[in-house]
């Protein structure tokens, strides 16, 4: 083996042994928020020869053992025991930190050392689980907690993974338990539920049973809408026949009344109707006399007239037709004496 060989093994050498027993500096750690905590400083075992121990956090001294009495505690939150543990309680957001222990024996020599992250995590919640026959699906979810994983099981087989919310789907009806857990690194929380659902059959009937109720309200609509338009169009015949009957009688009474007007606008004067007396007639001025006998069969005639009932509207219709028949003029009868003396 030449030099150069065994140089680079020597050096290998010492790089191995020197990297064995290092520890690493920093050791994390988790806390549950709003719980108590302890810090233990692990392989340590109790040494009477120990004198002082020491908690720092984040380079500052918060509280110290020594000569088997607690001091400097800086939070009432903080309990030192005599095995080094540090107790925290009732952890907060604002406990997160680097935390370093150092142990000094009764000579006063550093006998250990030891630096520790501490993380405060949420707890997580119980999760729910729920699920949808008609989709076919079933959801897990947790409101509460920091990273946190979910697992989904299925007769105790492993079907889904993930974060927060994990949704499995099935084909053929689902038998047995699902089972759900949740967890991170100072929790766990775990449900369990039977999925329960109708059969196929059933599903089929209440589709059907919906849209059958949907057409028989569509076809009710249609039919109600058919009989308010019928109703409104018997309505308007109705209205308009009554209009042509008001039209009818209205005219019927404006043709009596013209019929009615036409002989009476000019009264006849029965002085101009009688004949000029004889030429040896003289008129009687004083005195009252009797009229004569063909003008009281006139008067007769005329008053009969006036007292007869009116003809029908009908009849005034049928007269309105031609011209007035021309009426025989009534020849008056003189007196006796009048003849007598002519």
């Amino acid at each position: 083996m030449s030099f150069t060989w065994k140089v680079l093994a020597g050096f290998l050498l010492i790089f191995i042994f020197s990297t064995k027993g290092a520890a690493p500096k920093h050791i994390p750690v988790q806390g549950a928020l709003d719980h108590d905590f302890d810090l233990s400083v692990p392989g340590y075992q109790m040494n009477k020869s120990i004198n002082h121990i020491q908690w720092n956090k984040n380079g500052t001294r918060i509280i110290q053992y020594q000569n088997s009495k607690v001091r400097d505690k800086k939070k009432e939150s903080y309990e030192l025991f005599p095995n080094g543990t540090l107790k925290i309680k009732h952890l907060d957001r604002s406990d997160e930190g680097t935390y370093k222990v150092i142990m000094y024996n009764e000579d006063g020599k550093n006998v250990l050392e030891k630096t520790f992250v501490l993380r405060i995590l949420e707890k997580v919640s119980k999760p729910v689980i729920f699920w949808s026959c008609i989709n076919r699906t079933l959801t897990c979810e947790v409101t509460k907690g920091t990273d946190f994983k979910l697992r989904l099981y299925h007769n105790g087989r492993n079907v889904r993974e993930g974060q927060t919310v994990v949704t499995y789907r099935w084909d053929a009806k689902p038998n047995g338990p699902f089972t759900c857990v949740a967890n991170n690194s100072v929790s766990e929380e775990t449900s369990k539920a039977v999925v329960e659902c109708p059969g196929e059959g059933l599903d089929n009937i209440l589709i059907l049973s919906i849209c059958g109720g949907g057409l028989t309200f569509l076809i009710f609509v249609a039919l109600l809408i058919v009989y308010i338009s019928k109703r409104n169009k018997q309505h308007r015949g109705r209205s308009d026949e009554e209009l042509e009957v008001r039209a009818h009688r209205k005219t019927s009474e404006e043709g009596g009344r013209k019929f009615h007007q036409v002989p009476g606008s000019a009264p006849q004067n029965p002085a101009a109707s009688q004949p000029p007396p004889p030429p040896g007639h003289r008129p009687q001025v004083s005195g009252h006399r009797p009229p004569p006998s063909g003008h009281r069969v006139q008067q007769q005639h005329k008053n009969q007239k006036q007292r007869r009932p009116l003809p029908s509207p009908g009849t005034q219709v049928h007269q309105q037709k031609g011209p007035p028949l021309p009426r025989p003029r009534v020849q008056p009868k003189f007196p006796r004496g009048v003849t007598e003396n002519s």
